[in-house]
């Protein structure tokens, strides 16, 4: 049985040299960013590396992300080519992830990587992590705060009750709701050619607006090189059926848009507002999986949500939700 984390307020003087502490003892520690809270751990430490997998039930073969605090400790981690260090330029920090080569001397944990010879980074948009980042001197992974396959925490509650009676972070830093509320846009980049990994919380047209071309999306498939590819994952306890027009009797519903209102019932944005709907969807997705429990109701019915922009993310997220469990 695992013990309950202290909770600290990320405005409380001591929270950075706590976390710092915690880290530096090969503990881990759930940290707010903009995308969603997540479970870092010194990315050199084998152990500690080992221990998110562990934490989460996450399967070795799905890479994790290493956390900078921008391109100079990105560098020294992996080979950015022109056309990466043009993204990096763009959207550092915010909720952009490069997959590039990595270099050889470049510390982190193999484990981390999962035997491949790319890696993921990122500089989150949060000033607490990205300077707790700058403090420690060296990469964090920092995957969803979270079970592997579970819905994703966008507050500190949800790492709480996530990891409630199993193992975890022995710290959470508190900063409220997450302003972004997806996982981030993962992007692949070799050379001067780009690809879409994963949709996130910033939207490929705006990727492409940058690279003046499409970016063309990868379809799933056997090799997982990138975290947020299975099948199924974001998932509630819930079953969710898509593309429903209204709920069952016996079924919640997660709205878009102006809708009669009904008991069980969370709408994502009254005003069809994607990037409220995105900040929104976690969230509402645990309230509406406590209500299911609760009421013994069959599901969640969930309401069509347009594919574009942010949306993209939502439906990339609820599809993977809604799949056939595999964990």
């Amino acid at each position: 049985m695992g013990r309950t984390p202290d909770i600290l307020s990320t405005d409380a003087p001591d929270a950075t040299r706590l976390a710092l502490e915690a880290l530096a003892r090969g503990e881990l520690v759930a940290l707010p960013t903009e995308t969603v809270y997540g479970l870092a751990a010194d990315a050199r430490n084998d152990r500690a590396v080992a221990q998110i997998y562990a934490a989460k039930g996450r399967p070795g073969f799905n890479p994790l992300i290493a956390h900078v605090d921008g391109c100079d400790m990105a560098e020294r981690l992996v080979e950015l080519s022109p056309l990466a260090m043009r993204l990096v330029e763009a959207f550092w920090p915010g909720p952009l992830t490069i997959v590039a080569p990595r270099r050889a001397d470049a510390g982190v944990s193999p484990i981390a990587a999962a035997g491949l010879d790319t890696l993921a980074v990122r500089a989150p948009a949060h000033e607490t992590t990205r300077g707790v980042i700058s403090a420690f001197g060296a990469p964090l992974v920092a995957p969803s705060a979270n079970p592997s396959g579970r819905l994703s925490p966008t507050c500190a509650r949800h790492v709480v009750d996530g990891f409630q009676g199993r193992d975890g972070p022995t710290l959470v830093l508190d900063a409220g709701p997450s302003s972004v509320g997806v996982e981030s846009t993962i992007v692949l980049v070799n050379g001067d050619d780009a690809v879409l990994l994963r949709p996130g919380g910033l939207s490929r047209e705006v990727i492409e607006g940058v690279l003046g071309r499409s970016l063309p999306a990868r379809r799933d498939g056997a090799v997982i090189d990138a975290p947020g590819q299975l099948a199924s994952h974001y998932a509630p306890a819930a079953r969710l059926r898509l593309e429903a027009t209204a709920p069952r009797d016996d079924e919640a519903f997660l709205a878009f848009g102006e809708t009669p209102q009904r008991r069980f019932q969370e709408n994502l944005s009254l005003s069809r507002d994607l990037n409220e709907a995105a900040a929104n969807l976690f969230e509402m997705l645990w309230r509406l999986d406590a209500l299911v429990a609760a009421n013994g109701l069959a599901g969640i019915a969930v309401a069509p949500v347009p594919a574009t922009g942010l949306g993209l993310a939502i439906n990339d997220r609820l599809a993977r939700a809604a799949a056939p469990r595999t964990l």
